[in-house]
């Protein structure tokens, strides 16, 4: 009986070691999506506010509403409240290019990468192609095309940021 004493511990022991190893082995904790998007998405974007064209498109009333209901939401952390109220906004008008993108950063926020794309891109294809709101977009593509490993789309996004940067006319 003392005998398997020894053993026991020793495949206690070995039993610890190869969990220990195994934790360690996990894959990394998943990013921040909503750093993600406040850091590498908004910030940049509004960072040059000011100093170049900014287009706006016309919007629905109602649309910049329930908009404006939906950043109340996410600023509380309600990030499912923030998605239904957008869709009543997109049922509304389904081409709004701030609503689509304002989706596409609540989507990347939960970490629904492809819905994420899909808003941006529809976003991309019905906004400006200038001023903040295309930085956004591009910078949200970015981000979901690099969670996809989709280099060549990553870096095509990249290259097209400088030129939502345009630079007003002067003024007399």
């Amino acid at each position: 009986m003392t005998d398997h004493l020894p053993n026991s511990i020793a495949r206690a022991g070995l039993g610890a070691a190869v969990l220990l190893l195994a934790a360690c082995a996990a894959a990394p904790p998943a990013p921040d999506e909503r750093r993600t998007v406040e850091d590498r998405v908004r910030a940049p974007a509004l960072a040059n506010d000011g100093t170049s064209l900014q287009v706006y498109t016309l919007r629905n009333p109602a649309v910049e509403s329930l908009e404006r209901q939906a950043q109340a939401a996410e600023a509380e952390g309600d990030l499912a409240r923030a998605e239904q109220v957008l869709e009543r906004a997109l049922r509304i008008d389904g081409r709004d290019p701030a609503a689509l993108q304002f989706m596409a950063e609540i989507q990347l926020q939960q970490g629904r990468i492809d819905q994420a794309g899909g808003f941006a891109q529809r976003s991309w294809d019905a906004g400006p192609q200038v001023g903040a709101l295309c930085e956004r977009t591009l910078r949200t593509l970015i981000v979901v095309h690099e969670r996809n490993s989709e280099w060549d789309l990553a870096q095509r996004a990249r290259d097209r940021v400088p030129s939502c940067r345009v630079a007003p006319p002067e003024r007399f």
